[in-house]
Formats: structure tokens, sequence, C-alpha cells
């Protein structure tokens, strides 16, 4: 069930598997990114240790949204909880490796391949 959404973003938000999946779909980015901003914090909620954040519907992401996920992933770290990212797909996989992020975030294909390797397993 959609938790948030704008005329551009939709965030679906629901626990699979002992994570919490936030599914993006539309455009991320600086007039949109509110919708992403407050499903993040209150998915941070005591006992959320992981979040995965699925792409694989989203169109376009803008610095922005990396902004926003940047944030996050550093909140997660305080409380020892995860922030992942699934689904990146071409162009936004493109703008995640250029600035370097993408070594900062566990990267998985799919939310199946996510709740396979926990964080930490190797």
């Amino acid at each position: 069930m959609p938790t948030a959404d704008s005329d551009r973003l939709v965030v679906d938000v629901r626990p699979v598997g002992g994570a919490t999946v936030l599914a993006l779909a539309g455009e991320l980015d600086h007039d949109t990114a509110e919708p992403l901003r407050a499903a993040l914090q209150a998915a941070r909620a005591p006992g959320r240790q992981r979040l995965l954040v699925d792409f694989s519907r989203l169109d376009f992401c803008d610095s922005t949204g990396l902004n926003v996920l940047l944030r996050n992933r550093l909140a997660m770290q305080e409380t020892g909880g995860s922030l992942e990212l699934v689904g990146l797909h071409q162009p936004i996989k493109r703008m995640f490796r250029i600035t370097g992020a993408d070594g900062l975030f566990p990267l998985h294909p799919d939310v199946e391949a996510a709740l396979a390797n926990p964080p930490g397993a190797q």
C-alpha cells in the first residue's frame, strides 16, 4: 500500500522478510523528494534495522535524491542498521557510480537477492 506520493513520485513501504522495503516509482528530484524523506524517517523506527530502497520502478533520480539517501544511510549506521539499494538501472546506476556513492551502499539486483544476503554475509 502506498504510504506517500506526490504528482511524480510514489513511495510504497512494506515489511518483507525482516526488512522494510521502500519501493519507489516515478521521478525523484528536488520537487518530489519530501515523500521519500518522510517515508525514510518513519521507517527508521526502533527495531527496524534494515531498509531496502527499491529503484526498479524509478525513472529518474537527481542529486537531491542521492543526498536524502546519504543522510539516511548515516542515520541508520548510527543505530547499527543498514540502508541498502535494490534494482538500480541505467542511468541511475551511472549517477551512483560517477559520484562514488555506489561504494557507500550495499547494492542488490532485486529484493530477493538482498534478503538472501543479509548485511555482513559474504
